[in-house]
């Protein structure tokens, strides 16, 4: 599950490339859309008949997901401005969260204060699910960025990469496709800042999954 209580930080972005990113591999993947904006739905509707197939479905009530039987690869894009019991609810679903934050003071803010309730009134186990956080839409070398870095640092959780601000993303977006369909020169410092985020998705994959 891709969230952050804040809209505009770039979960529709992540959840997306995760999708593209596995269904090139050939694994069988669902993209659950949360948000009322149904951004992620959008991209899914651009994408063309020759890219491997994406299971993409809006999710207007969470208590009426029907998780696909079999094995795959299930990403959630959460809604914005989730708290209290519907968050606690909404956590439960997945047994992986990862958490984009941009590089601004208010974002790190709210992104503090979501964590900690997250963890506190959320009462998600650390045993049973990951969280890590990465940073989204960089400018490397900039004082805000170095500050992002300090604050992701000093969350307890692990900070996986940063994402650059680039217009390969908007070009992805565009096309209903991912950064790992695009021609691999084009993209390559990309896929490089994706790696950690991949390698670290990949020791997720034995966590116990919570009976609904």
């Amino acid at each position: 599950m891709v969230l952050n209580p804040k809209g505009g930080s770039g979960k529709s972005t992540v959840a997306t490339n995760l999708a593209s990113y596995y269904a090139q591999r050939g694994e069988r993947v669902a993209l659950a859309d949360f948000d009322v904006q149904h951004c992620s739905l959008d991209w899914l509707a651009a994408r063309p008949a020759t890219s491997p197939p994406i299971h993409g479905f809006a999710v207007e009530d969470d208590d009426k997901l029907l998780i696909p039987h079999g094995p795959g690869y299930l990403i959630m894009d959460a809604p914005a401005g989730v708290h209290g019991k519907a968050m606690t609810r909404l956590v439960k679903k997945a047994h992986t969260l990862l958490i984009p934050v941009l590089p601004s003071p208010i974002d790190m803010r709210t992104t503090a204060r979501f964590i900690e309730e997250l963890l506190l009134v959320g009462k998600v186990e650390r045993e049973r699910t990951r969280i890590a956080v990465l940073a989204n839409r960089v400018r490397e070398n900039t004082l805000i960025y170095h500050a992002l870095q300090r604050f992701l640092d000093s969350l307890g959780i692990p900070f996986l990469t940063h994402l650059r601000d680039t217009q390969n993303y908007i070009r992805a977006a565009e096309c209903g496709i991912g950064l790992f369909e695009m021609a691999p020169a084009q993209v390559a410092h990309d896929l490089a800042q994706w790696q950690p985020l991949l390698d670290w998705l990949a020791g997720a994959q034995s966590l116990p999954r919570e009976k609904e």
